[in-house]
């Protein structure tokens, strides 16, 4: 690790280049990747090409440094890749001021051209001046060309012995998948809330600078995971707090409302009460911050009461401050999950209205009256529940048409003036004995209709539901009127689809309209306005209307099965006929 010591001449450096790691022991939070080179760089299979990938400041170029250092070490012992880096060799110093002649680090992001990969193809062939491998860094690989990805191919695949290539970059999915293939691939991870504590509080230590531990789960948060944005946002606050890190300054800096009033504000919203919401809000605002961090903050703390809710061990999380951890934990008990994810939905769309507004604190005080009404709005199964529990007059329950023509329903659904039409031929008849029938003999007319569905036949389907009115059916004879405008054609075309599906002739004849009942689509659409129309009679439903102006009754599902249509009366066999 380099040494915090500067002498006053020197040029001061920030802390995320003063305390870089020159090791894989100052790297922290990515065991897993140095796990893995440990045991390469043991067993001496190490690989000619690693790619590097991750967010922002987790690592990435430090690593390739390093691994540039421990490829090139040489010490004492002679020349030998290693990991053990405790002790400087020749080229390490070299290699860790980005000087060294064999070390060449490239900004892809600047040199994106065939041209510049070309100068890297040209100069592999030449071994390495003084160091054991000649090691080239690509940073941000991703923004190489097409033409400079394919240009490398080749060399990438079989480069020469003494050749070691570093790729580094936050967008791996822009790396052709032919490059991957040819390289060992390390995502590094962000670092955790209490690894990025210990590091932050070790920095300070080292400086001699005193904090507030809230003031460090601020930055903590804002970091995101990030050790550069960190080490940053640290190196700010210090300067804003004048040598002394406290929970206001780096408020200020960040432009963070009070967590204590944020969560005094999420209790006025959940609550209801506006008018203590809004002067919370305005106090926020007057003191610095801006609405919609407000609005985000407000996202941030539904997010953890709710993860609270899911997942009690959240509240051990080092980078919450006392307030979010206690005050979390008791509104994650009390609220439910319904309101929680209410609430986020409301912000959450309100965050962008927030964004986008010419005012932006006139755009979160409507985002917040808007939630806080909401909070205490029932949902529909409370609803119900209270609408229950009031003295109301005897409910009808609503029952299908059939129950209602044939008197299985209450007396009042009888009466009622809205009724679905009927005709005898409707009517449920007892199932009659005939001959033996063929396995696809359909023995209803709703069996008839099933039928052209399950071939697949929407013309006949249609016609079935829309164009005929049945008269009588029985297995192979069907009598139909014809409605309104349909086809006589599709009596020929029944016919023979019937012949071909059930494997015997069908006689289907016409008759007049003025013996026909209804179409089956006519009959649906006549028992569903039947049904709207006992729901609206319904005292629940009434009620329900009421509660919630402009509401209406887009359907009416029956909680008991509803039956199917009935059958048709089964026509007299020709021996009755003769009688």
């Amino acid at each position: 690790m380099a040494s915090p010591e500067t002498s006053a001449s020197s040029p001061y450096l920030v802390l995320a280049r003063k305390y870089r790691p020159l090791s894989f022991d100052g790297l922290i939070g990515q065991d897993a990747m140095v796990q893995t080179l440990s045991n390469a760089f043991k067993s001496g299979r190490i690989h000619h090409a690693f790619i590097l990938t991750g967010v922002r400041g987790v690592g990435k170029t430090t690593t390739a440094r390093i691994l540039a250092r421990a490829f090139n070490y040489e010490g004492e012992t002679g020349r030998h890749p290693t990991l053990d880096l405790a002790k400087e060799g020749t080229h390490c110093r070299a290699i860790i001021e980005g000087r060294h002649v064999d070390v060449v680090e490239m900004d892809a992001a600047s040199n994106t051209g065939i041209n510049d990969i070309r100068e890297i193809i040209d100069s592999v062939k030449y071994g390495p001046v003084s160091a054991p491998y000649k090691v080239y860094i690509i940073d941000e690989v991703h923004m190489l060309s097409t033409a400079a990805f394919n240009g490398l191919l080749k060399t990438l695949e079989e480069p020469p012995p003494y050749v070691k290539f570093i790729f580094a970059t936050t967008e791996i999915r822009k790396v052709p998948v032919t490059i991957l293939s040819r390289c060992m691939r390390f995502d590094l991870r962000r670092v955790s809330p209490e690894l990025m504590t210990a590091h932050l509080q070790d920095l300070l230590g080292r400086e001699g600078i005193e904090y507030e531990p809230e003031a460090l789960a601020m930055i903590v948060r804002a970091g995101e995971g990030s050790v550069r944005d960190n080490q940053s946002l640290l190196d700010q606050a210090i300067s804003h707090g004048a040598g002394k890190v406290t929970a206001a300054t780096v408020k200020a800096m960040l432009g963070l409302g009070d967590r204590a009033k944020t969560i005094d504000l999420f209790e006025s919203l959940m609550l209801g009460d506006i008018a203590t919401a809004l002067n919370s809000m305005r106090e926020l605002y007057d003191a610095g911050a801006d609405p919609h961090t407000i609005v985000a903050d407000l996202c941030d703390f539904t997010h953890l009461v709710t993860r609270i809710k899911v997942v009690p061990a959240a509240v051990d999380d080092v980078s919450l401050t006392p307030d979010e951890r206690m005050r979390g934990a008791e509104l994650a008990q009390k609220l439910a999950m319904r309101a929680l994810t209410r609430c986020w939905q409301i912000l959450f769309k309100g965050y962008d209205e927030v964004a986008g507004a010419g005012n932006a604190l006139q755009a979160a005080e409507m985002v917040l009256i808007r939630l806080a009404h909401a909070a205490d709005l029932p949902t529909p199964d409370e609803l119900i529940a209270r609408l229950v529990n009031q003295p109301t007059p005897q409910a009808p329950h609503i029952t299908s048409s059939v129950a209602r023509n044939g008197g299985a329903g209450p007396q009042a659904m009888r009466q009622m003036a809205t009724e679905p039409v009927q005709h005898p031929a409707y009517e449920p008849t007892p199932a009659r004995q005939s001959a033996p029938r063929a396995e696809a003999d359909p023995q209803s007319y709703m069996e008839l209709i099933a039928l052209a569905g399950a071939k697949r036949d929407l013309i006949v389907k249609r016609a079935l539901e829309a164009s005929l009115r049945p008269i009588a059916f029985a297995v192979g004879r069907l009598e139909v009127a014809l409605a309104e405008g349909a086809d006589p054609g599709i009596i020929q075309t029944l016919s023979a689809r019937l012949k071909a599906w059930t494997g015997r002739n069908w006689m289907v004849t016409v008759a007049t309209s003025a013996a026909a009942g209804p179409t089956i689509k006519e009959l649906t659409e006549a028992n569903k306005q039947a049904e709207l129309s006992a729901a609206h009679e319904d005292p629940l439903v009434q009620a329900i209307l009421e509660t919630f102006p402009g509401a209406r009754i887009a359907n009416v599902k029956l909680r008991e099965e509803t039956p199917s249509l009935p059958g048709l009366p089964p026509l007299p066999d020709h021996e009755e006929e003769d009688e």
